[in-house]
């Protein structure tokens, strides 16, 4: 007996290895070297030979329960092209969710796709969606950030048909939009193929199970290998573009209304991108139209102190965006408007990432942050611009990294380095870590913009004196700017979670010293440290129950800024449940204390300087979507809140409501509208009111016809403000008429009208203050 246990203990951990490797030995493939047309058929005789994968599995909301309809999907490879054909059964045909609309804007439609981990590192995986009438969506899913980038665009190719038992997608993807190593014969990647099935739940099916205690999926998909005949061409685009602009523009001050400035504008362009192996990629352009075609949504920044963030659309930043993310947003392209050129390089090899960029620009915007708010400056100068982000997987559990970052225009210089790594011990711990250290040089010119007041002139001010200069319009910014002790800077972020099917705690630590400066990305605030402690609770309801998952989360910070005064004290707790019609109903509370504006702007102090405010609020948020094509939510709020232009305590009220509605299969209305109150001393202060309506008509799935409004509307109530040299009124009104035709997403043609326009007291009515007429044309030569 001890003979026989003894050789079972030796033979047991390689039975264990033996086990391990049988079920992470990837499955095969199949090489067939056909093309089969892209045509919402699978009646080519090539799909017999493909290999049938059975989407079966509800892995959300509930965890890995038998799927309530049949979806299988047929895969093989060429070694230039993966092709999918689904098959998706739906019993009630007339129920399938798909519409006609853009790229990327069908995410609540009925889908099928594959996400695909091309190094098979467990780091990112490329997503691949379509919806039963072939639109698009592609995305990355990055795993070191838990986020995903619905900004990345590929070049492949898909058509879908619905017929009378449920719909088919077709789909090719070229190898060449993938970054994969070629240094193997035999390529293994980790793909997952997926099903969302919305009806009065969104299921979301997989071939795959799942394990909601650990919160990397990634790491959970199978391995497929192939591609053995997968060799890197070429995989060069030229895409030359012309963009022909008309702009019109004038001042308008009170009465005195200057005659129309016209400029004309014929801008010819040239992108180039180069993908020197598949895991190697050169992108460069020069004179490249960097304008935004589509209207940012609208934002209301009334009683806000920090600057407003907009997303980065353009396609040149876009492209392999996510190798340049860490754990803050150190790289934020928006911050260059107008470069003459750009070039970036991004690799990813056997665990290494690699990317960089340089770009200069027209203008020089940079964000100058505080702990209490910040600002922006604008200067017409020329600026360089330069970015570096390297990050090393030494397993699926430990990962370092390094970003770097460098503006420059004249005498003004910003460089940051940062260091950043994550460990996951075990699949429900995450540890993360990142420390930052920055030098900035301020230049006159910055002194110049933010200091000199319309009541004073500050040109002569040499730092620190600027307290003798009454005048001057003082702000945090200013005290920043002219501080010259404060022109370096260091910082660190410690964060940890452990995550289980049930619940999670987490834990954080953030410090950001009073030089520091990240002015390539966003941070808008420094001289703070807060430290974050949680929970989450999460049911999870039966498959036949009327709601499918509930939450109960809450969390309590404190932050102090680096003399250790008190900022903000915060407690925070919200319960939320998943319902019938695909409904959300989110409900919290708050509870704050947080200091106000500076009474002296001349002092950076806290203590003495600033009066610490109690806010009470309670929120609600809802949505649901209850019948194909219509989307409506609701977020409501009230309490206390801080009224900073008269630094004192105000009683809030808020509202947005939101709705989408489609109109057949091509039409569709998307309108939000922002309400907002303010309350102090039994008057009003504020009323604002914020519309943004998009009227959409979408031909197929190439072009489509987009008016967009967007309307301010603030009223402010004088007597009630402590400095009532200010404007009782503001309305802003700006329009968009946007033609839209996409062969893919680098061969496209644009044409539109946009105008703008505001009213004051000092105007009697709303009047324009811009006239743009635009036509932008690129075409892609691939080869």
């Amino acid at each position: 007996m001890f003979k026989m246990i003894k050789k079972t203990l030796i033979a047991m951990p390689m039975l264990l290895s033996a086990s391990c490797l049988a079920q992470t030995s990837p499955e095969q493939l199949p090489y067939i070297n056909q093309s089969a047309k892209i045509d919402g058929n699978l009646n080519e005789p090539v799909w017999k030979h493909a290999k049938k994968i059975t989407i079966n599995n509800v892995t959300w909301p509930y965890e890995n329960e038998a799927s309530p309809v049949e979806t299988s999907v047929l895969v093989y490879e060429n070694g230039t092209s993966l092709f999918l054909g689904f098959e998706a059964s739906d019993s009630d045909p007339s129920m399938i969710r798909a519409f006609y609309r853009d790229r990327d804007r069908a995410w609540s439609d009925d889908l099928v796709g594959i996400k695909i981990d091309s190094f098979n590192n467990s780091r990112s995986a490329y997503q691949f969606f379509i919806n039963p009438l072939g639109v698009q969506q592609d995305s990355i899913e990055n795993e070191l950030t838990n986020s995903e980038s619905t900004s990345w665009d590929g070049i492949w190719d898909s058509a879908g048909q619905i017929h009378d038992t449920g719909y088919i997608v077709e789909v090719e993807i070229p190898l060449r939009v993938l970054n994969f190593d070629d240094s193997q014969t035999i390529k293994t990647m980790a793909m997952e193929f997926v099903r969302f099935y919305p009806r009065n739940e969104r299921l979301r099916l997989s071939n795959m199970q799942i394990t909601h205690a650990n919160s990397c999926w990634i790491c959970q998909m199978p391995k497929y290998a192939g591609f053995e005949q997968a060799k890197q061409g070429n995989n060069l685009a030229i895409i030359p573009s012309l963009v022909l602009s008309k702009s019109e523009t004038r001042e308008i001050d009170g009465a005195d209304i200057e005659d129309w400035q016209n400029d004309n504008n014929t801008e010819p362009g040239l992108d180039l991108k180069w993908a020197i192996t598949p895991d190697m990629t050169l992108n460069a352009t020069l004179n490249p139209d960097f304008s935004q075609v589509e209207a940012d949504t609208g934002q209301l920044s009334i009683n806000n102190s920090f600057s407003l963030f907009f997303p980065e659309k353009r396609a040149f930043f876009l492209d392999n965006s996510d190798y340049f993310s860490s754990y803050s947003n150190l790289i934020h392209t928006r911050n260059i408007a107008a470069p003459d050129y750009g070039v970036k390089f991004t690799s990813n090899k056997q665990g290494h990432t690699f990317a960089g960029f340089i770009a200069n620009d027209e203008h020089l915007n940079v964000m100058v942050p505080g702990n209490l708010g910040s600002n922006v400056v604008t200067l017409e100068q020329e600026s360089d611009n330069a970015a570096f982000r390297y990050r090393y997987d030494l397993d699926n559990t430990l990962s370092i990294g390094t970003t770097a970052t460098l503006r420059q225009s004249g005498d003004y210089e910003n460089k940051l380095i940062s260091f950043d790594s994550k460990y996951q011990p075990t699949s429900s711990d995450t540890l993360k870590v990142q420390l930052f250290s920055s030098d900035t040089e301020y230049s006159q010119a910055f002194i110049d913009e933010l200091c000199d007041g319309e009541d004073g002139d500050c040109d002569t001010i040499t730092a620190p004196p600027c307290q003798q200069f009454k005048d001057c319009d003082y702000n945090e910014s200013v005290l920043r700017t002219l501080n010259k002790q404060s022109t370096s800077g260091t910082g660190y972020l410690v964060n940890y979670e452990h995550n289980q099917k049930h619940w999670r705690v987490f834990s954080s630590y953030r410090n950001h010293g009073a030089g520091l400066r990240s002015d390539l990305g966003f941070m808008s605030q420094v001289d703070f440290n807060k430290f974050v402690a949680g929970l989450e609770y999460r049911w999870y309801g039966a498959e036949q129950s009327w709601w499918n998952r509930a939450r109960w989360y809450s969390d309590w910070d404190i932050t102090h800024n680096d003399d250790g005064e008190l900022l903000e004290k915060e407690i925070q707790s919200n319960f939320v449940i998943d319902g019938p019609l695909q409904s959300v109903i989110d409900f919290g509370v708050d509870h704050r204390k947080r200091t106000g504006l500076r009474h002296d702007k001349t002092q950076l102090s806290i203590d003495g300087n600033t009066d610490l405010f109690t806010e009470n609020r309670v929120w609600t948020y809802m949505e649901f979507k209850p019948i194909s094509g219509v989307f409506a939510g609701l977020n409501l709020r009230t309490g206390n809140k801080v009224d900073l232009a008269n630094n004192r305590i105000g009683q809030e009220y808020f509202a947005r409501p939101t709705i989408h509605v489609n109109l057949g299969k091509h039409f569709e209305v998307r309108f939000r509208h922002t309400y907002e109150n303010l309350k102090a001393e039994g008057d009003d202060v504020y009323t604002a009111n914020l519309t943004d309506v998009r009227f959409t008509y979408q031909f197929n799935i190439n072009s489509y016809l987009r008016f967009a409004i967007i309307r301010t509307d603030i009223d402010r109530n004088t007597y009630n403000y402590v400095d009532n040299d200010i404007d009782a009124t503001y309305k802003g009104l700006s329009s968009q008429l946007l033609y839209s035709y996409k062969i893919n997403p680098q061969t496209v043609f644009f044409a539109g009208y946009s105008d703008n326009g505001y009213q004051d007291d000092d105007l009697e009515t709303l009047t324009k203050d811009n006239k743009t007429f635009f036509a932008k044309f690129s075409y892609a030569w691939l080869m």
